[in-house]
């Protein structure tokens, strides 16, 4: 069973930054890829970005390209997301997320609970 401990949400202004965290932990860490999905308040889920557990390959939505940075630790159990130029429009339940079997890197098999990211002036 995985298990994920997602951190670093909140509130910040139009232009901040937040840097997103989740520790994930399971029967094995062989993953395909790990990554963030979101959903902003009444909308549904959608993929922000994803890392490879293989070769570190990454995947970012195009709202998340030039923004947003995807990393993960040496030991592949846990991924960041690095965001910056943070805008009202990513105000979100960001959701820790990894992929197990064979799926395009915007597609994942077992989700977190989220952490929420609040974008206001």
């Amino acid at each position: 069973q995985w298990q994920f401990v997602e951190s670093g949400g909140g509130s910040v202004q139009p232009g901040g930054s937040l840097r997103l965290s989740c520790a994930v932990s399971g029967f094995s860490l062989d993953y395909r890829h790990i990554g963030w999905v979101r959903a902003a308040p009444g909308k549904g889920y959608e993929a922000v970005s994803s890392i490879s557990g293989s070769d570190g390959a990454t995947y970012y939505a195009d709202f998340a390209k030039g923004r947003f940075t995807i990393s993960r630790d040496n030991t592949k159990n846990t991924v960041h997301l690095h965001m910056n130029n943070l805008q009202p429009r990513d105000t979100a339940n960001y959701v820790c997320a990894i992929a197990t079997g064979p799926r395009p890197q915007n597609e994942f098999d077992y989700w977190g609970q989220g952490t929420r990211v609040t974008v206001s002036s």
